[in-house]
């Protein structure tokens, strides 16, 4: 160290070391003023001002134009973690570069979304990578380290995994509790996040906004008890947007706000995201729970010290030694080819078939096209579209499906018929409404290099819509359950800004709160038109169309239907040798943050084009471009072709069309599975996928297309499979060959099942997949080294991962419902035994069935409890080879409530039963005993009724 130089700023020091001597140097004032998400920099150290955050799922986002990639469950459908660690680097040069010119671009990058795509109806599936906690971690691992870059020292990115923890709904998001028990905690919900973490490229994780086992994610003791143990790394929790008050306000989980931050700080969240760019709110909050105590400066430091070990790791005290500084790769050629591969490695191909009618010449599946397909008709409304979600940075580039196919085919050999319904509104007094005249050169609106695009307004420039006795045709879809949107000719979205005008104002739908989404409500033989965003109906005044002060005042209009969207289809079909159907979701629409879906339904809209296609020409693909799988059961069984992509980013067309082409062979494979109806699903608050028998892993019935599931414009033989265990490794070993004629990318994938297991275990789930390029002809011997752990589950009777031992397939195959080949290994060691009751008793959470109850939590800080999930309702716990060794003679219930706690044995013969009389509230726990007798090893019933919370069974005697 030197006069001039702190050791803060030595890079030969620790950096430990360094930032302790920076914490030294902060004032209590200025640790203090790091918590907030913005914080202020500190002039006399050099300290500069520091923001966590920077959006980038599938590229950076909400910072303007940047190079936009395949939404997530697209690049999890590419089981590419090569390609994927590409992407990440090319995220990260493109932060680097952006920050270089504008400083508002942050470094501490919140992404990848890990959560796990247990249910398909989760508004936010997009985000995720799968439903299967191994492929989602080695792709989440993939990205994080090529945010993370591989230098030794310096941090390209510091990406945040979102969000911590089992967190798979939007209804309700904020006040819902998911009740998780401890396998699945284990066996599925943990391992997403634990192997990125474990790799050393994640800097730290987001809580969700839900509660977890009655206890908000923000206060989650699993903070401390495992992600922290996971790695020697400092991680830094940086809460999700207005979380932190929301425990004392939607949550009400604690009386005050200075009790909740401090209890959040405690808990391990070391950034407030909340209030936006006013730190006041937040900082006051903090001082407040430091007058009375309820946290010290010892617990601020410690989170300051995170936030500060990951600006270290940024470079930002060795500017002068930064690797990264210099950065400069944006918009690349090598950037744009990625895009291309990777929207080409997502798509799936799930069906492709002859021609039912086909003669001899149509024995040959309809894809791929070839060079010749003759004229194209490229139908529905994603056909000339190329969506954004809400993570999505702003179009560098934009290449739709009609794009696309004119680009390889030329524009004189493909039409196009979008299929919206053209319509116009007619009011009560005989006009129509009218789309006024923009003015040349009045852009539309759009979020350039908005922060947040939430606080994008609506634009007041453009005169309102008005009405006169011709009217303007509209574009109206229905996207699903009435929600409509409606277009002007000139391509522009009615929109209402905050003045309540409704104009043609918007180039997309888009915002925290959509403006450009109606629906219309049948009244007094016409229609009212509710506006969605503001609640209020359209009225027609002499200033223009508006929104309604209230429902009277609404306007009555009829619709008259000019031309429906499936008549422009059949005439475009029929004119056409092959037809493209191009459907699927707007990204901002019926599914997206906010809001799950309520059905998995193609909508009608939709639904009647690729109908209207199909009958005008047999010759029909399907391509689905969405978020989120749907059920389409009679497509899938009477089109020869569908396909599946998410929305691709910025090449999505062109990857597009040169799989239809055959330029490529399709590789990608479904990240989750596509259940035939809606009936197949569980409710969407059902955490529980061993209980509800959800996922792959553990549904009984058959889908739609199972997981893995993808098709190829060749085929694979699987042979020589073999599996040894060799000390804690299974080693296996696979040859696969390409014996079509086309050179394809083929997904092998590894599955374990145990053959004879003591608890319920899944079908087979996946321990390893390698995705290989081969020509015609060629062979891959793929060797796999998978942990003898990775083959465990979550033995409750003892608290600890158990590798059973016993014989256990491994499988080999294309899906995971294509299994090409199976061999069978023994792993030893000792059986877990029965529970060993006498020692700790049981832990109520720890059962092995139930039936009507949830977990909540014992107390706010750690600790579960079981109680019936219908208030004032009964339910069931069963614990089995419960060990009582020579007898006991008394058991004692730890509970909080009032109810009864009812203990028999299996076949329901009566035990014991305790009337537990008010103890004061939900967290005022007492024991109390009775009376019984049992002996050896048996299973136990617990009976629960009413309000009562049960934590714990003793037993003596």
């Amino acid at each position: 160290m030197t006069a001039h130089r702190p050791p803060f700023r030595d890079p030969a020091l620790p950096v430990a070391r360094r930032v302790d001597d920076l914490l030294d140097r902060l004032t209590a004032g200025e640790r203090l003023a790091l918590l907030h998400q913005f914080t202020p920099g500190v002039e006399r150290l050099g300290l500069a001002a520091f923001r966590t955050g920077q959006e980038a799922l599938h590229g950076v986002a909400w910072m303007g134009p940047a190079t936009v990639f395949p939404q997530s469950v697209g690049l999890g459908a590419t089981w590419h973690p090569d390609l994927v660690h590409r992407i990440g680097e090319a995220v990260s040069r493109e932060a680097r570069a952006m920050r270089a010119k504008d400083e508002r671009v942050g470094l501490n990058v919140w992404a990848p979304t890990v959560n796990l795509l247990r249910n398909p109806l989760w508004g936010r599936g997009e985000e995720g990578y799968a439903e299967d906690p191994v492929l989602t971690s080695a792709i989440a691992t993939a990205y994080t380290r090529g945010l993370r870059g591989d230098h030794p020292v310096y941090w390209r990115t510091a990406p945040v995994l979102k969000h911590w923890l089992a967190h798979n709904n939007e209804t309700a998001r904020d006040t819902s509790s998911a009740s998780v028990r401890p396998r699945v905690l284990h066996e599925y919900d943990l391992r997403a996040f634990r192997g990125a973490v474990e790799a050393g490229a994640v800097a730290g994780v987001m809580p969700a906004y839900n509660l977890v086992n009655g206890r908000p994610n923000h206060l989650s003791p699993y903070l401390e008890e495992e992600l922290r143990r996971w790695t020697d790394q400092d991680l830094l929790v940086c809460s999700d947007a207005g979380a932190p008050s929301n425990l004392a306000d939607s949550q009400g989980y604690f009386a005050t706000h200075e009790e909740a931050v401090a209890a959040a700080l405690r808990a391990g969240v070391d950034s407030f995201t909340d209030h936006g760019t006013d730190a006041s709110v937040i900082l006051d909050r903090l001082r407040g729970a430091l007058d009375r105590g309820l946290i010290g400066q010892e617990d601020v430091d410690r989170a300051v010290r995170r936030q500060l070990t990951v600006r270290c790791r940024l470079g930002e005290f060795d500017p002068e030694l930064d690797p990264y500084a210099g950065e400069g790769r944006f918009d690349t050629a090598e950037h744009r080819e990625l895009a291309r591969e990777a929207a080409e490695a997502a798509l799936v191909l799930l069906r492709n078939e002859p021609l039912d009618e086909g003669g001899p010449g149509e024995e040959v599946p309809l894809l791929p096209l070839g060079d010749r397909p003759g004229r194209i008709a490229v139908v529905g409304l994603l056909g000339d579209a190329c969506k954004l979600d809400w993570y999505s940075g702003a179009l560098l580039h934009r290449s739709s499906p009609l794009d696309g196919l004119r680009e390889r085919y030329g524009t004189d050999r493909v039409d196009f018929a979008e299929g919206v319904d053209r319509i116009r509104l007619r009011t009560a007094s005989g006009s129509r409404l009218r789309v006024p005249h923009a003015g040349p050169g009045e852009a539309v609106r759009g979020t350039g290099g908005a922060l947040d695009p939430a606080l994008v307004a609506g634009r007041t420039d453009l005169p309102p819509l008005t009405a006169d006795a011709e009217g303007s045709e509209l574009a109206l879809v229905d996207w699903g359950g009435g929600v409509l949107t409606l277009r002007a000719p000139d391509g522009r979205y009615l929109s209402v800004a905050e003045d309540g005008f409704v104009r043609a104002s918007a180039d997309e739908p888009g915002g925290w709160v959509v403006q450009e989404t109606f629906r219309l409500e049948a009244h007094d033989g016409g229609h009212l038109l509710l506006h969605l965003g503001t609640g209020g109906h359209v009225s027609v005044a002499a200033d223009g169309v508006k929104v309604a002060a209230d429902r009277e005042s609404a306007e009555v209009f009829s619709v008259e239907t000019v031309e429906r969207g499936e008549e422009a289809v059949a005439r475009a079909a029929g004119a056409a040798d092959v037809v493209v159907v191009v459907a699927g979701n707007d990204p901002h629409v019926n599914g997206r943050e906010t809001e799950d879906r309520t059905t998995l339904g193609l909508p009608a809209h939709q639904d009647r084009l690729w109908r209207a296609a199909h009958a005008a020409n047999p010759r029909t693909v399907l391509v689905l471009v969405s978020s989120y799988p749907y059920a389409v059961p009679e497509a899938a069984g009477t089109l020869p072709a569908v396909l599946w992509t998410a929305h691709g980013g910025q090449a999505a067309g062109t990857a597009l069309a040169r799989v239809l082409a055959g330029d490529v062979s399709p590789a990608g494979r479904l990240p989750q599975t596509w259940y035939a109806s809606d009936a197949d699903l569980p409710d969407l608050f059902d955490y529980d996928v061993i209980g509800g028998r959800q996922t792959y892993l553990y549904f009984d019935g058959t889908p739609l297309f199972p997981f893995g599931h993808g098709l190829s414009y060749t085929s694979f033989a699987y042979e020589e499979l073999s599996a040894a265990v060799d000390g804690e490794t299974v080693r296996i070993d696979c040859t696969v060959t390409n014996t079509g004629a086309v050179a394809s990318d083929e997904v092998v994938q590894v599955y374990a099942r145990a053959v004879t297991p003591s608890v319920p275990r899944p079908h087979r789930e996946l321990i390893a997949h390698e995705r290989t390029s081969l020509a015609p002809g060629a062979s891959a011997a793929l060797s796999f080294h998978v942990p003898v752990p990775a083959l465990g589950y979550w033995d409750v009777a003892h608290g600890r991962w158990a590798v059973e031992p016993g014989a256990y397939e491994i499988q080999a195959g294309a899906s995971s419902a294509d299994i090409r080949r199976t061999v069978r290994v023994e792993v030893g060691g000792e059986a877990p035994g029965p529970r060993p009751v006498l020692v700790d008793g049981i832990a109520a959470a720890d059962y092995d069935e139930q039936s009507g109850t949830v977990i909540v939590d014992r107390t706010k800080v750690a600790g579960d409890a079981v109680t019936p999930a219908a208030p004032g309702g009964a339910g069931e716990l069963l614990y089995r080879s419960c060990d009582f060794a020579d007898g006991v003679t008394e058991a004692a219930v730890t509970v909080a409530g009032e109810g009864t706690v009812e203990l028999t044995l299996a076949d329901g013969t009566f035990l014991a039963r305790m009337e537990v009389a008010p103890t004061g509230g939900p967290y005022a726990y007492r024991t109390l005993g009775a009376a019984l007798h049992l002996q050896d090893v048996t299973d136990l019933r617990v009976r629960l009724h009413g309000p009562v919370r049960l934590a714990h069974i003793g037993f003596a005697g």
